[in-house]
């Protein structure tokens, strides 16, 4: 099942037949008991509205928004994957940090950052920005979890997850400019809800274009991240509440080369099995 946020409604995309659902998006998405979000879902579908295919279309393509509500926040892990880490380790170098990243990569605890509160986030077909103050920018591809408020997992989406490297390369004390700034999380283009977790062998792939070439491509399965994916919602929810859940991105495996960083007008396309592609246009603030 993939659920679509509009300002029309909530779209839900079940067996090849949309649904139009009115309920609050954090009332909608935050849902346990024994069946989940999955089977409150279901339950929900005898007393939908149908909505032909030609008009969910219309309402997707011209009224998407990010799948996230006022009231939720968005958080990210790091150095989950060995690419990121060897990435993290390089561009720390110089600074003396490198050590840092290969520390947490074998650690017990994960690394855990905010990201992003839901007006600084891009919906799919909107603009993410690099900062004016970084010389080396890249955009994140991460399996995006939805976490309800018991820390159950209940969802998946897609999240670009926009990094300055030079800023924090710089010193790892500086990760949260690098990381958190206007526009730079991008989520979409649904929630992804299936009846069991999401397979491991699900791929993530990237491409970046820049005047209609592309300059970047690349894809990887997500079973080769290092820690399990309920693993890191609990660490994030220890010791913090989420009254109407969160959304943690996961890490990355796909890390563009040294010699490359974003440029204004690339285009990040982002495309996870199931799940659909986010795509985004690079800018300034």
């Amino acid at each position: 099942m993939n659920l679509f946020k509009t300002t029309k409604g909530n779209l839900l995309l079940d067996k090849e037949q949309f649904w139009l659902i009115h309920e609050p998006w954090e009332q909608l998405i935050n849902h346990s008991g024994s069946h989940g979000l999955y089977g409150h879902l279901q339950s929900l579908l005898p007393h939908a509205e149908v909505v032909p295919a030609g008009e969910a279309d219309a309402l997707i393509n011209s009224h998407l928004l990010a799948p996230i509500g006022a009231a939720q926040e968005i958080w990210a892990a790091g150095v989950t994957y060995l690419r990121s880490r060897d990435a993290r380790m390089e561009e720390s170098k110089e600074s003396g940090g490198a050590s840092f990243y290969d520390k947490v990569y074998d650690a017990e605890r994960p690394e855990l950052f905010f990201k992003a509160l839901p007006h600084r986030v891009a919906a799919h077909n909107e603009t993410v920005y690099i900062r004016r103050d970084s010389t080396w920018n890249v955009p994140e591809p991460e399996l995006t979890l939805f976490i309800n408020s018991h820390g159950e997992i209940q969802a998946y989406t897609i999240g670009n997850d926009m990094s300055s490297r030079s800023i924090e390369g710089e010193n790892p004390l500086y990760l949260p400019q690098a990381k958190v700034y206007q526009r730079s999380a991008a989520l979409g283009p649904c929630l992804y809800i299936p009846a069991s977790p999401i397979a491991p062998m699900t791929h993530i792939s990237m491409v970046i274009r820049r005047a209609g070439k592309s300059v970047y491509s690349g894809e990887v399965a997500i079973s080769q991240i290092k820690r399990k994916l309920p693993e890191l919602a609990s660490w994030l929810y220890r010791e913090m509440d989420f009254a109407q859940g969160c959304f943690l991105m996961t890490g990355t495996c796909l890390v563009p080369g040294n010699d490359f960083t974003l440029a204004a007008d690339d285009i990040v396309e982002i495309t996870i099995d199931n799940i659909g592609t986010l795509s985004n246009t690079v800018s300034y603030k």
